[in-house]
């Protein structure tokens, strides 16, 4: 089969990522190749030119890549608030689209897309690499092979360091990025329907910007991203999940936590350390013998994928899967609806906390 010609639209630090992993596909797998990328800014294109070679096509608009690209496949790796208008000019066009997250910052533009990858002949794949970090991966196929029996609840901590600069500032204000719990947390949310095999149906959330950027001034107006927050989200099944986010706790351990219990017993993950843990339930009653030990496995990761990006290796596997979907002509790991419905609860968390009260997922889907 001839490879596939990938081209790339938004050369950030997250567009370049995309090229360093689709390289190292081409190395490990073979198959494909980054042919072109787009990108207004001038340094961003050179930068992104240094890292995928003089043979790659440069634009300074992604409809001339379009027209002159020669490309099967896009990674439209714009900032959060252009995803819309770029894919506007992509519809149709009978590319494979892999979308990076959020798909969008609206629910408006949400369903709007949804409405047109329904007729769109491409494949479209959402980019929610947390799924295939490997030691959630592994999390998920124990919980799904009911290792820990029935899943009643479901907790995500990411403590982590303050949103990093981006080109013209962007992801300083909720307008451009849909709100931290869009932006950052919809990979999290993503998680949990994936984790519960559940939908969403109310959402309560708590949170502040109590520390990061509050001293920066972009054209005088202050960022108003929030850098802390709790959210509950409560399931059809009756599953409860939460999600413990602060954006200032860089001096962690482990910058993700993920933790499911089952009636038969817990399991936990923990990034960057690429472990999981399992302990089972020895008859539900008193306090764990000695005997109950707690297993611990190692997840190892590929050095070179790590390397790679800022997604402990995620970022090959996504493309891996999507690769895997065109060539066989099969649905998406990662569907626009998985998308939609990501967005959807990061909308109904930030709703939640400006208005400081229960929303439930109804109003968001309909509203």
């Amino acid at each position: 089969m001839s490879d596939l010609r990938f081209g790339i639209i938004g050369t950030g630090l997250m567009g370049v990522e995309h090229i360093r992993n689709l390289q190292l596909l081409a190395e490990l797998d073979g198959g494909v190749r980054v042919v072109a990328i787009a990108d207004p800014v001038a340094e961003s294109r050179e930068r992104a030119r240094e890292v995928g070679g003089d043979r790659v096509a440069l634009y300074s608009d992604h409809r001339a890549l379009l027209d002159g690209g020669d490309v099967d496949a896009v990674v439209v790796a714009t900032p959060n608030h252009s995803h819309a208008r770029v894919l506007g000019d992509l519809w149709g066009s009978g590319k494979h689209l892999l979308i990076e997250k959020p798909l969008a910052t609206t629910m408006t533009d949400a369903r709007q897309m949804a409405s047109a990858a329904a007729g769109h002949r491409g494949v479209v794949q959402v980019g929610m690499e947390y799924r295939f970090m490997p030691p959630v991966a592994r999390l998920i196929d124990e919980v799904h092979g009911g290792t820990v029996g029935r899943v009643r609840m479901l907790s995500i901590r990411e403590h982590r360091f303050p949103f990093l600069p981006k080109v013209g500032d962007w992801n300083r204000f909720a307008r451009n990025t849909g709100g931290t719990l869009v932006e950052k947390c919809c990979h999290f949310f993503d998680l949990m329907r994936l984790i519960v095999r559940s939908e969403p149906v109310s959402v309560f959330a708590s949170g502040a910007q109590d520390v990061n950027h509050l001293d920066e001034r972009y054209d005088g107006a202050v960022p108003d991203i929030l850098d802390n927050a709790f959210v509950v989200v409560d399931f059809a099944d009756g599953v409860r999940a939460a999600l413990d986010l602060c954006m200032f706790a860089e001096a962690s351990r482990n910058q993700e936590e993920i933790g499911a219990v089952g009636d038969r017993g817990k399991i936990e993950c923990f990034i960057p350390e690429s472990t999981v843990t399992i302990g089972l339930r020895r008859g539900g009653h008193g306090p764990r013998m000695a005997h109950d030990a707690v297993e611990r496995h190692e997840v190892p990761v590929d050095p070179r994928l790590l390397r790679a990006g800022h997604h402990h290796g995620a970022t090959f596997f996504a493309h891996r899967a999507f690769v895997e979907a065109i060539r066989t002509h099969t649905a998406p790991v990662v569907t626009v609806e998985d998308g939609l419905m990501a967005v959807a609860i990061g909308v109904a968390a930030e709703r939640s906390v400006a208005e400081r009260r229960v929303v439930q997922m109804a109003q968001v889907l309909e509203g």
